[in-house]
């Protein structure tokens, strides 16, 4: 996908505001296109979605796109889990359904709650078997 957004550091001391191209997304967060790396843990807001609306999330990962310095990809980890994408059909392990429902009746669902446990998953599966770098 390619989503044009707006993308505002909510962080006063890391102060970015820039047009960027959304280029990965799920229920759990996206990734974007930017000019500028972002500090890890660098809570932001997407907006200028599909529909108009807004969504808040943390810098999860900011890697280099080539050599050049010229793009970064940065992951981010939406703190609302949701098809804020506007994505017409999409994939039925988003569980937005039953996240939602559980979300409003204050049931937590174990299945929906629980992040995949394999590696094999972005940011993970871009570097090779050997080159694999572990995180706490």
């Amino acid at each position: 996908m390619e989503i044009p957004v707006s993308v505002t550091s909510l962080d006063r001391t890391r102060p970015f505001a820039e047009k960027c191209m959304v280029l990965i997304v799920s229920a759990q967060g996206c990734g974007f296109r930017s000019s500028r790396a972002l500090q890890m843990e660098t809570p932001i807001m997407i907006s200028d979605l599909p529909g108009g609306g807004s969504v808040t999330g943390r810098v999860a990962n900011c890697l280099p796109l080539g050599n050049d310095g010229a793009y970064f990809l940065i992951g981010v980890a939406l703190y609302t889990h949701g098809n804020v994408w506007g994505v017409a059909d999409p994939p039925e392990d988003w569980n937005v359904k039953a996240h939602s429902a559980a979300a409003a009746s204050g049931a937590v669902n174990s299945e929906v709650a629980t992040l995949p446990k394999s590696k094999k998953v972005w940011p993970y599966n871009l570097s090779s078997e050997g080159n694999r770098t572990k995180r706490k």
